[in-house]
């Protein structure tokens, strides 16, 4: 049962906590969104210049060695997502949130002066560690800042900061790269280090609940009281001692079975969103039946798609519930890159099919992240996002190399589309597997929660 906390006095409060706990909640969604496009973008920046790489004098990539580099970043992302989502839960959200932005941020800019496609992607990996660990970290934060039942809408609007940031790639890049080359796009990441970490630093607070299940409820308190949150006792108390942070308690009892189809059906996810964001410009640009537009104007497309569709799966999960939601999103997806494989002659459907497939790509994962963040108490929602997004990535580093040695094999782009698709429809299959595995959900305190707050 929830209960008001009663408010603390300067004088009972450590400055600290004072000074960070007196922005309003909606400034922490803010702050995490905007790191979170910084994150798309540095993501997204190398689908981009791959063309460019594949030109670059003296490189001698080919589209699977630039398959592997683009893997390389995704294979940091897994590892950078199975340690900071532990970290999350042991060190704190804030912390791991801010270490980070700066990580991913200094090596993407790093990438600006590579001398050769080694470092190049040393780099690439390097940043992937922090790209992979911001998200299950700033989920787990913003999670954390308002009710159960609006998670699923905060953390789709929120997840819509990666294809912002991929938008935002493919527009500066219509503007950087003819002019100043494919480096001057990895240099733009240092504005997040110059602007946004000072920000953060000075104004994102710690999660109420994570302190206290350390012990510091002072602090908590404090917090909780500036931004006008309600304490649910029923959460920490889900959150004590028998949910000790760390991958053997989410792989054991009761959470082993959705542990594992989350973390699958992510991988499927993850696959198809991060397949088209690093092969679309050049798939679009070795087909001359898709000979209609720039090949970034179609990846903008895909973008904006995905901005959309986390604003139409933000309303689909608080009304049907994020697992629901995420079966349809993950079906659409298929349904729009099937479309691709008839080769439209027009371009209008062409775009109609990208769209589709951003909104169900990508609003397919935020429902996951929301319905992860649903189902776990506290102490286990950094750890549970991690391991998802973590063991997820496994698609991210597939999908570059996959699509890279489909197009060296001569199998045609349509290879690449169907690959996709089936991703995205074993991803459907997958949710809806979850959906059936995790009924009822009830916590170990014995308070059930509302089968429509997750499914």
């Amino acid at each position: 049962m929830a209960t008001t906390p009663t408010p603390q006095t300067p004088a009972q409060t450590p400055a600290r906590a004072q000074r960070l706990s007196r922005r309003p909640a909606w400034l922490v969604t803010l702050l995490c969104w905007l790191i979170v496009v910084f994150d798309g973008y540095d993501l997204i920046v190398y689908g981009t210049t791959i063309p460019s790489l594949l030109k670059e004098r003296g490189w001698g990539l080919t589209p699977a060695s630039a398959g592997f580099i683009g893997s390389l970043a995704f294979a940091g992302m897994l590892a950078g997502a199975l340690g900071a989502g532990y970290l999350a839960d042991r060190l704190g959200r804030r912390r791991t949130i801010l270490w980070c932005t700066l990580w991913f941020s200094v090596f993407t800019a790093l990438c600006a002066v590579a001398p050769g496609p080694e470092a190049f992607g040393a780099f690439r990996f390097v940043a992937g560690l922090g790209l992979g660990g911001l998200v299950p970290s700033a989920n787990a934060l913003t999670a954390e800042f308002v009710s159960r039942r609006r998670r699923s809408a905060v953390s789709t609007i929120m997840m819509s900061g990666v294809p912002i940031g991929g938008s935002a790639a493919a527009l500066v890049g219509l503007w950087l790269l003819p002019q100043h080359g494919w480096r001057s796009m990895y240099a733009v990441a240092v504005l997040a280090v110059v602007v946004l970490l000072p920000l953060c630093a000075a104004f994102l607070p710690e999660s109420p609940t994570w302190l206290r299940t350390r012990g510091r409820v002072e602090e908590a308190t404090a917090v909780e009281a500036r931004h006008g949150l309600v304490h649910d006792a029923s959460e920490t108390a889900a959150s004590g001692a028998h949910h000790r942070p760390g991958f053997r308690s989410i792989l054991t009892g009761e959470w082993r079975r959705p542990t594992v189809l989350f973390a699958l059906a992510t991988v499927a996810t993850l696959f198809a969103w991060y397949g088209l964001g690093t092969w679309l410009p050049k798939l679009m640009a070795s087909d001359a039946r898709f000979d209609m537009g720039q090949p970034l104007h179609f990846l903008l497309a895909l973008n904006l798609g995905a901005v959309l569709g986390s604003v139409v799966t933000a309303w689909a999960g608080m009304r049907f519930g994020p697992l629901r939601s995420a079966i349809w999103a993950a079906a659409a997806a298929a349904v729009g890159l099937a479309f691709l494989l008839t080769y439209p002659s027009d371009l209008l459907p062409v775009y109609g099919a990208l769209i589709l497939a951003g909104v169900g790509t990508h609003g397919t994962q935020c429902l996951i992240i929301a319905a992860v963040a649903n189902h776990y108490p506290s102490a286990l929602r950094g750890t549970s996002l991690g391991f998802a997004l973590g063991v997820g990535r496994i698609g991210a580093v597939l999908a570059p190399q996959v699509g890279g040695w489909l197009l060296a094999a001569n199998l045609g782009v349509g290879s690449n589309f169907l690959a996709f698709a089936v991703a995205a429809g074993v991803a459907a299959a997958l949710l809806l597997v979850t959906l059936v595995a995790t009924r009822p959900v009830v916590r170990p305190d014995s308070a059930a929660v509302p089968a429509e707050l997750v499914h």
